[in-house]
């Protein structure tokens, strides 16, 4: 059975066609799909956007978009058929009358239509509005929400309550790509189909775990939005949490949605609160100055164009996090994420509790304790860092650390490593919910994220500095530092 067969020809239609995810990671998703035979061979891709443009038009502006973000040479086979589904429609989003012409475009197409908001989240009402006045909702529909959503507990609740007002839970699709990453996908195979991790997966056997998010890049034009964000808002929230909960989750009764999601919403809601009371002790929130970039100068990001000089927004944080339930008491969770770091490096590090007694002092005076490195970019792959004897024939027992590699590069050499788009994007075709983020989900994250916030915001302090180019400011160090630990760089 050809996975179409699971599928429902559907309108794919793309609010913000002309956007750039839409042109950077939907579209070539789709083609990719397109390459594999993923896609029902009778659905369309219709896309939506304010700008006027002819059906030709709009062909050649896709077309540039594959030509300039899909990495492999472009099968001239499959363009020509991923061509012949588009669909173009232009739209005032907020103005309902004009829906009745996107009606006219999907009237006599396929049943089932997947609603992909690729626009900001402040107009996610107006276009659910504009669907419903067009009769162009129905109970077989999807709509796929692109976070963040909201940028507190109150604000999302208006906004999925906008579109709730519309479409059923059940109908509701909410993006975090990091979700459809392989190695974010790996992990539920390495806890739950491996004996060695499923059995020492929790306080007697873990020590501590750091999950790390590093960006190289700066604000990169998005000054208006990332400064009323800033990292809390824009990464902690969304996508170390999701990594977080899966992480530490309880093993589901199965793989369905339900039962994922549900296990999922168990550790964001056990997190414990950080407030006024222990906001010191517990988070670190730093902002770039001027620095060095492999060799080249940058600037801070008080000196960025279009910069407010008296901005207090982070663009790092790191947080002591601990989960009060039985799985996981005493072990913390050190969350980092920052811009203008060294690299772009993102990885997971679950450090297991040293050996309590050494037997080898003779050749290793202080047995390091195991390592699991899961990396999940650039280079994705799992990493176990462990003892092993070097070979020889002395009688001395001589050990060293040793690593065992699995990089999907090299073990998979013949197979490409999919973008997170292109599964969340399957997923979606399929009716396949597992990978998207309930409401309750979001609701819970921004509840213990708008706590550090209002906590930060009380303090009225200012956040530490540290040059761009570096792993942040020098009381992180210290966070995790104090508990006899640092981090891994």
């Amino acid at each position: 059975m050809k996975t179409t067969d699971y599928q429902t020809a559907s309108e794919i239609v793309i609010f913000g066609a002309l956007g750039d995810l839409s042109r950077r990671k939907l579209l070539p998703a789709l083609y990719q799909l397109e390459v594999c035979e993923l896609i029902h061979k009778d659905s369309r891709i219709v896309g939506a956007a304010r700008q006027e443009h002819t059906l030709d038009e709009f062909k050649d502006i896709v077309l540039d978009s594959l030509n300039n973000f899909v990495k492999e040479e472009l099968d001239q086979s499959v363009v020509e058929r991923f061509i012949q589904r588009l669909v173009y429609q232009q739209l005032d989003f907020k103005d309902q009358s004009s829906f009745s012409h996107l009606y006219k475009a999907l009237v006599n197409g396929n049943d089932t239509r997947v609603y992909y908001f690729s626009t900001p989240p402040a107009i996610y009402g107006d276009i659910c509005h504009g669907l419903n006045s067009a009769n162009l909702i129905t109970n077989n529909d999807r709509v796929v929400m692109e976070k963040p959503i909201g940028h507190s507990l109150e604000s999302s609740k208006v906004i999925n309550d906008q579109v709730s007002e519309f479409f059923k839970e059940e109908q509701t699709y909410r993006i975090d790509h990091y979700l459809g990453k392989e190695t974010v996908l790996n992990l539920m195979v390495l806890r739950f189909a491996n004996s060695l991790f499923t059995n020492n997966w929790d306080r007697n056997s873990i020590d501590h775990v750091q999950i790390t998010v590093a960006e190289s890049v700066g604000i990169e034009g998005r000054w208006g939005f990332y400064d009323e964000a800033g990292q809390m808002r824009d990464m902690v929230q969304n996508h170390l949490l999701q990594i977080l909960s899966l992480l530490a989750m309880e093993p589901p009764a199965d793989l369905s949605a339900t039962s994922v999601r549900d296990e999922k919403l168990k550790v964001v809601k056990a997190l414990r609160p950080i407030n006024r009371d222990n906001i010191k002790d517990k988070t670190v929130r730093g902002q770039y100055a001027d620095g060095y970039l492999n060799g080249v100068s940058v600037p801070g990001y008080l000196n960025e164009e279009g910069a407010n000089q008296t901005s207090k927004t982070e663009t790092f944080v790191a947080i002591k996090a601990e989960i009060d339930n039985w799985r996981w008491k005493g072990v913390p969770f050190y969350l980092r994420t920052g811009k203008r770091m060294p690299v772009k490096h993102s990885e997971i590090v679950v450090h297991f509790k040293q050996q309590p007694h050494n037997i080898f002092k003779d050749s290793y005076s202080d047995l390091p304790a195991n390592k699991l490195t899961i990396r999940l970019q650039p280079d994705e792959g799992v990493e176990l860092q462990m003892m092993n004897k070097i070979p020889g024939i002395a009688s001395q027992m001589n050990i060293q650390e040793n690593k065992l590699d699995l990089s999907f590069s090299k073990t998979y050499n013949d197979e490409r490593v999919v973008d997170a788009y292109e599964r969340l994007m399957l997923e979606v075709l399929n009716g396949n919910q597992s990978l998207f983020v309930s409401r309750d989900e979001v609701e819970a994250a921004w509840l213990w994220a708008d706590c550090i916030i209002e906590a930060w915001q009380g303090t009225n302090e200012l956040p530490k500095p540290y040059a761009a180019g570096s792993w942040g400011p020098v009381s992180s160090i210290s966070l995790i530092a104090r508990d006899d630990r640092q981090w891994v760089e």
